[in-house]
């Protein structure tokens, strides 16, 4: 038997061209679906691998922030030791500061120059005494100044002449004077040991005299 189709040809041409056209859009979607869905699980796989490194930054981080903890309290304590060890050396330097002083007032002081008072306030030490002449005093200026580890920067407040009378027919001219030192920022004890004491000088009466 002959089939004859009796469709026109025009239209069914133009069903095949549509039919044609969204096999094409469909495979087109299809196409583009799967891509997206490509670039998408890319992109999450990246972004899963970003935030385990973020992860890992932030547990070392916080780890450099307990050892930067640690460190700061090591820190902390060591000061503390310091301060305390300055404060031990400090009390002991204290302790120990009027015997340097008094033997260092020995070493210095040239013969015929003798103490009667020795006054400190805080760095300051303001020394009073007798001396035979004024030569003397220059003297003890002098070792202060050059010669003493301990002190330093001595200067003369004022010298007087003055009669000192030791007996009736015994009456001699001395010099009562006054100065100042500064006990040196760093001092260190004399090794050679305690000096040697000086001959007993006679009492130094008070006299009064005239200025120099």
């Amino acid at each position: 038997m002959i089939a004859i189709n009796l469709l026109p040809h025009r239209e069914l041409a133009r069903k095949q061209k549509r039919e044609r056209f969204f096999l094409n859009l469909g495979l087109a979607v299809g196409v583009g679906l799967v891509a997206a869905a490509l670039v998408y699980g890319f992109y999450q796989v990246q972004i899963e691998a970003q935030q385990g490194r973020n992860q890992f930054l932030q547990a070392e981080i916080q780890k450099l922030d307990l050892q930067i903890r640690d460190v700061a309290t090591l820190q902390q304590e060591l000061d503390a030791l310091k301060s305390r060890q300055a404060a031990v050396e400090s009390l002991q330097a204290g302790r120990n500061l009027p015997v340097h002083l008094l033997d260092e007032m020995v070493r210095q002081l040239p013969e015929g120059v003798h103490l009667t008072a020795l006054r400190q306030e805080d760095k300051a030490i303001t020394l009073t005494g007798v001396a035979q002449s004024q030569e003397r005093v220059s003297e003890l200026l002098r070792n202060l100044g050059h010669r003493s580890p301990w002190l330093t920067q001595p200067h003369l407040v004022e010298i007087t002449a003055a009669t000192l009378t030791l007996g009736p027919r015994d009456q001699r001219r001395v010099f009562n004077f006054s100065m100042r030192v500064t006990l040196a920022p760093n001092p260190q004890p004399n090794p050679q040991g305690p000096a040697p004491a000086q001959p007993a000088a006679q009492p130094a009466a008070p006299a009064a005299g005239g200025r120099v």
